[in-house]
């Protein structure tokens, strides 16, 4: 009897385990990094989608969640006996409090307008102020990569 009630209680351990592993979803703004202090020790972690967010592991406790792109993705934390640590959604939002989005002629620009405006497009924005701010943001990446 002793057996069946250690098992039942060790069942219902793993169960909570899991339940709070499967945390509620996560936010990040875009270009903002957020750490995560991890209860145990992560030996695997996988991001969804790259190119919406990125995961920078500091040491097995710490790991840095970083937003890149508006969308949602998810999160996989595992110990080395790949038990979840970590499983939840990822929601990369923007500081909507300093964008301006101009509408002209049927067309979007977004602008980012803390200080002073710059280009800040985001998707469904007319198509040349993307792809020039885009354009911009490239050959700036090339000039830091160096």
């Amino acid at each position: 009897m002793k057996l069946i009630s250690r098992l039942a209680a060790a069942c219902l351990m793993a169960g909570t385990m899991t339940m709070t592993a499967a945390a509620q979803q996560m936010t990040v703004e875009t270009g903002t990094t957020k750490p995560l202090r991890l209860s145990r020790a992560a030996a695997n972690v996988v991001i969804g989608n790259q190119n919406i967010a990125d995961v920078a592991v500091a040491d097995p406790h710490m790991i840095f969640l970083t937003g890149k792109s508006f969308g949602t993705t998810n999160l996989v934390v595992l110990d080395a006996n790949n038990n979840i640590i970590i499983e939840t959604d990822v929601v990369v939002t923007t500081n909507a409090a300093n964008l301006v989005t101009i509408n002209r002629g049927g067309s979007s620009y977004t602008y980012d307008c803390a200080g002073e405006c710059r280009d800040a497009p985001v998707l469904g924005d007319n198509e040349d102020h993307f792809s020039r701010s885009l354009d911009q943001a490239e050959q700036l990446k090339r000039l830091t990569d160096n």
